[in-house]
Formats: structure tokens, C-alpha cells, sequence
């Protein structure tokens, strides 16, 4: 099975093809700023799957969670913070390999980064769907690399 810096570049090669796909449709472009955030998220969908066995891309994984949540904290966004908290607690419930690996988990485990900032901050839904699918695309690879639809 691949490993953590397989996951990492599949995931950045997917999120380059489909940003190199909505410049040769003619989409406009993100700014640099969100095309590295957006980066961020698709690395950390690639990586969420494998977050339920103690391994590289586990530590990366919460490292940078880690480091979201010390950033929502200072500026206040507890809700936000206890979200991440509670979501981050989510892997350990099942083996690896388990629910962390299938479809259903790919469309629903990223719906809080389209659904919280709606419901508690009143943001249109509109407005954080990339981030959503940004999510989905990095996981999608991940279940992709490692052969869950063969």
C-alpha cells in the first residue's frame, strides 16, 4: 500500500489537474493565497484516511490540526476549535482499513468544512463548496491510490 508521501503528491497531482482543468475550461482562477490553502485541504483530505493507525502520515495529519486549531483558538472561533476537536476523535472509533476507507466517508466526513460555517456563521454554502471538494478530491485520491474501487 502506498505510503504518507504517495498520498501527498496523488493528492497534489489531483488538485493541479483539476485547477489545470478550470484554466483550460476558462474558469477564473483562485488567487495564490487560496490555491495554497486550498492545497492544504486536498494534502489533508489525502492523508485523513489513513489517520485511524499510528504511522507518518497520522503525525502530519494532527500536526496540522493541530496547528488549526491553536490559530482558531487565538482568534476566538471556539466553535470552530471544539468542531475540529470533536471530528479529530472520529478515527479512533473503527480499525484501519474500516469506515475511513469508503465512499460514504469520502462525501461525508469533509461536510462539516461546507455545513458549520453555514449553520453557525450564517456563510453561503456557495461560498465554501471549493473547500468542500477540495476535501473530497484529496481523499478520493487517497481511496484511489490504494485501489478501493477495484
Amino acid at each position: 500500500m502506498p505510503g504518507y508521501r504517495t498520498h501527498i503528491f496523488g493528492a497534489l497531482v489531483a488538485g493541479a489537474a483539476v485547477l489545470a482543468g478550470l484554466y483550460w475550461l476558462g474558469r477564473s482562477m483562485p488567487s495564490i493565497e487560496m490555491c495554497l490553502f486550498l492545497a492544504v485541504l486536498v494534502v489533508l483530505g489525502g492523508l485523513f484516511p489513513d489517520v485511524d493507525t499510528d504511522s507518518k502520515g497520522q503525525n502530519l495529519f494532527y500536526l496540522a490540526l493541530v496547528g488549526l486549531d491553536l490559530y482558531l483558538i487565538f482568534n476566538k472561533q471556539y466553535r470552530y476549535a471544539a468542531l475540529l476537536g470533536f471530528c479529530a476523535l472520529l478515527p479512533a472509533l473503527g480499525p484501519h482499513r474500516g469506515w475511513t476507507h469508503t465512499l460514504w466517508a469520502m462525501a461525508l466526513v469533509p461536510l462539516p468544512v461546507l455545513l458549520v460555517p453555514t449553520f453557525f456563521y450564517g456563510i453561503p454554502w456557495q461560498s465554501m463548496l471549493p473547500y468542500y471538494l477540495a476535501v473530497v478530491l484529496g481523499y478520493f485520491s487517497h481511496l484511489a491510490l490504494d485501489r478501493k474501487f477495484w
